[in-house]
């Protein structure tokens, strides 16, 4: 009995999420960026923060699609944290909201096991109820939030109050966040594998070394860990040793340091999306026709036509559990940082393995057109 019970406790998730509650991004223009993802990517308006509101620092705007929330912050004052952090990397994702049940617990898990604290627990209310959060730093400025909504019916959060503009540009079908990639420095992988698993109760899913993710120019290493219900997965980034600059070198060139590389969201039919999403002006990443040739000899039978996804530049992956389909954007602000991923998954659990070479010598082609490479 004594065995069973220590192996219970070592197998608890002294961690649960419940799944990505939130992203805010720190931007330039919150409204305009706010009418882009809506015009673009078909996300619709739910809540906005501001001096209306009674905020004299920021102002927010709250986009939604499915279960994907983002959060667009802007300062209203120069010399300001917000104006601050972007001077240095400019627009880019700052704040990764986790959803809990107990943001407390949460904050006082992953501090005693070494977390930097960025939010003591604070208690937020208004007329719908109240909510909990709490955050602890992670990689380069990037934050984790922790946020406990059990006892609230609001539209957001305390202080958010609906946004409901005359302008509601359908949606394109995307669902939820299947996975968030950080960029890390040289030699700062392992380090937050090793904080993702002691501090938060991540495992390791997958890694991929120089020799998986390399083309004749470049290279670049990642670990993928995951949390113990699979809801959150965060594969983790570094540079490798190549002829020329990596993806993640130019990144964080441009980005003064870690951060998040890209958003991948989910879709439950890729075609019908990036359709959408090309015909409102969203730009992707090309890969030659030659990658479809062989396509069928290399993934199996598939459902969709190979043609519509050579014509729309979808790549194709399979694993043993399946097969995924998945598209990248070309960066989303002025620096080339901040990117999506579009994944469709039938079956597969893994990231696309066979497309690395594909996929990076796309992106070292748009290096060479900004002279990075």
């Amino acid at each position: 009995m004594e065995t069973l019970e220590r192996y219970q406790t070592e197998t608890t998730d002294f961690l649960p999420l419940n799944g990505t509650d939130y992203l805010e991004l720190y931007v330039g223009n919150a409204r305009q960026s706010a009418h882009y993802f809506q015009t673009a990517f078909g996300f619709q308006p739910l809540a906005h923060a501001g001096l209306e509101t009674g905020l004299r620092d920021r102002e927010s705007y709250v986009v939604v699609q499915g279960k994907i929330r983002l959060v667009l912050t802007s300062p209203l004052h120069g010399g300001s944290a917000i104006g601050q952090h972007l001077d240095q990397h400019g627009d880019g994702v700052r704040v990764v909201a986790l959803w809990v049940d107990d943001a407390r617990r949460a904050f006082d898990e992953t501090t005693r096991r070494g977390a930097k604290p960025f939010m003591e627990p604070v208690r937020e209310a208004d007329d719908s109820g109240y909510v909990w959060r709490s955050g602890i730093h992670t990689y380069g400025d990037t934050v984790h939030v922790f946020v406990e909504r059990n006892d609230y019916s609001g539209v957001f959060l305390p202080g958010y109050k609906p946004w409901n503009p005359v302008y509601k540009p359908a949606d394109t079908g995307l669902n939820y966040v299947d996975h968030m990639v950080g960029n890390v420095g040289w030699n700062e992988m392992n380090p937050w594998m090793d904080f993702y698993r002691d501090v938060m109760g991540f495992q390791q899913l997958v890694s991929f070394d120089d020799k998986d993710i390399s083309t004749e120019y470049t290279a670049l290493m990642s670990k993928v860990m995951s949390n113990g219900n699979g809801r959150v997965k965060f594969p983790i980034n570094e540079p490798a040793e190549g002829k020329k600059k990596s993806q993640i070198e130019e990144y964080l060139d441009f980005y003064g340091g870690p951060g998040v590389q890209h958003i991948a969201v989910a879709t439950d039919n890729i075609v019908e999306t990036v359709m959408a999403l090309r015909d409102r002006g969203v730009e992707f990443l090309t890969v030659p026709p030659a990658y479809y040739d062989t396509l069928t000899d290399r993934i199996g039978q598939i459902d969709e036509e190979i043609t519509t996804l050579r014509s729309l530049g979808v790549l194709v992956d399979r694993d043993e559990e399946g097969y995924l389909l998945q598209i990248f954007t070309r960066p989303v602000c002025p620096r080339p940082t901040l990117f999506f991923e579009i994944i469709q998954r039938k079956g597969a659990r893994s990231f696309g393995k066979g497309n690395f070479k594909a996929l990076f010598e796309a992106i070292e082609r748009e290096q060479a057109l900004r002279g990075t490479l």
